[in-house]
């Protein structure tokens, strides 16, 4: 079901700090089911490195969903086809939020000549993006120190319109 009100617009270099409290509330409120406690922790480190954050966000295009005055999630991608990210906050989940902000990039992408789309989908995000057409293609590891978080890379061919 949609979220009422919702609005897609571009990235602001003030949503920074916005977008990494909302990236660290979704890994920590909505993947306990796939991923750890450590394994959580790896991935969003309350320590938070905002110039690290900072430099892989300009380095893409960014799109954020709000409802009102609220962010209600965002997806990072490179006009290339990679999909690198796509976060809901938790109080958003399950509302058509990822689904408006993929149909969005996807809209983008295909504008800017995308013939296939790809991303390193987590355990959380795989049904999602097989609902979008994606195909696990394999299965990945990624180390954050020496903790192993599972993921797939997905692909998904553009079709011309």
């Amino acid at each position: 079901m949609p979220t009422p009100n919702l609005t897609v617009r571009t990235y602001q270099a003030s949503d920074l700090t916005a977008l990494v409290a909302l990236f660290n509330a979704s890994v920590h409120g909505l993947t306990a089911d796939h991923y750890d406690a450590a394994q959580r922790q790896a991935w969003a480190p309350a320590a938070t490195d905002m110039p690290e954050w900072q430099t892989r966000l300009s380095a893409l295009e960014l799109l954020i969903a709000e409802d009102g005055q609220a962010i209600a999630g965002f997806i990072g991608f490179s006009l290339a086809g990679h999909i690198d990210l796509l976060f809901t906050a938790p109080g958003y989940a399950r509302q058509g939020v990822a689904t408006a902000l993929y149909a969005a990039a996807e809209q983008r992408l295909r504008a800017a000549g995308a013939r296939e789309l790809f991303t390193e989908a987590s355990l959380v995000a795989q049904a999602f993006f097989a609902g979008q057409g994606f195909s696990v293609q394999q299965a990945q590891t990624v180390a954050r120190g020496a903790v192993i978080l599972p993921r797939m890379l997905m692909r998904k061919p553009l079709e011309p319109r």
